[in-house]
């Protein structure tokens, strides 16, 4: 039995939402705790040293939380996102510009799928991509990831090839008619 103001005799552990239901091994260190599935090393954590406490990572509830964004702005994990410095202040002025725009589900999907890009860019190359796109008041994920590869394949200087809304503007066009093509379908053109 610990002792008390020890770390827990079986600490709850928080994996990834696709490891549910799986049989996976935890290596218990004095600071660290590491979850193994078949060798490799899927999630690890600062073992906790008080008591009955949670120390919970926003990664591993991503993909819960894009089919449940209302959950995300009030969760637990995303308050210590933000006390650990993995939620910044270019990651919510993002989030909330793309809340404004798109609403707040899927706002804060397009903020998930930043998010998700820490899974396999780097967090420098990530982060200055959505600082870029930040810059050009734009709220597409997409652009954060194209950004950020180009910064993590060192092509140009940083921030220079995000396009802005009004460098777009030029490629507008008004939709086409498409009342002649009810002629191909055997009805009369008007």
């Amino acid at each position: 039995m610990p002792r008390p103001g020890s770390a827990s005799a079986s600490p709850s552990i928080r994996l990834p939402a696709h490891y549910a239901r799986r049989t996976l091994f935890a290596r218990i260190g004095g600071t660290r705790i590491e979850v193994v599935d078949g060798g490799t090393v899927v999630a690890a954590h600062e073992r906790s040293t008080i008591r009955g406490s949670q120390t919970l990572v926003l990664d591993h509830y991503l993909e819960i939380l894009t089919r449940k964004p209302g959950a995300m702005p009030g969760a637990l994990a995303t308050h210590q996102a933000r006390e650990r410095g993995v939620l910044t202040a270019a990651h919510e002025a993002f989030w909330a510009r793309a809340r404004r725009k798109f609403g707040d589900a899927s706002g804060t999907r397009a903020l998930i799928e930043v998010l998700l890009l820490h899974r396999r860019m780097p967090f420098p190359a990530v982060h200055a991509a959505l600082e870029a796109v930040n810059s050009t008041g734009s709220a597409d994920a997409a652009l954060v990831a194209i950004e950020a590869r180009r910064i993590t394949e060192h092509r140009g200087p940083t921030g220079s090839t995000v396009p802005s809304a009004t460098h777009l503007q030029r490629y507008d066009r008004s939709a086409p008619a498409l009342t002649v093509y009810d002629g191909l379908l055997g009805r009369t053109i008007r």
